[in-house]
């Protein structure tokens, strides 16, 4: 598996010049996609609603409204 693209603006072309709030996501070449965001998993995993579930290998995490807006021009319908 290997990342075949960035969903959306860069970082940097997101105002990130420091480069320590990154988020971002990538389209993988099995079609399913990686997200660097914040882990809040401590914080969110008592919210979530009753039929949502977590695996002990699996986080929540957190990409601000911006960047997945900017993802959704690059996201395919199906």
């Amino acid at each position: 598996m290997c990342v075949v693209r960035r969903l959306g603006d860069s970082p940097r072309q997101r105002g990130s010049m420091a480069g320590e709030t990154c988020p971002d996501l990538f389209e993988l070449s099995d079609g399913s996609f990686a997200v660097i965001g914040t882990d809040r998993t401590e914080e969110l995993d008592a919210l979530l609603p009753e039929d949502a579930a977590r695996a002990d290998y699996e986080r929540i995490v957190v990409i601000t409204r911006d960047t997945l807006l900017r993802a959704k021009r690059d996201i395919p319908n199906m």
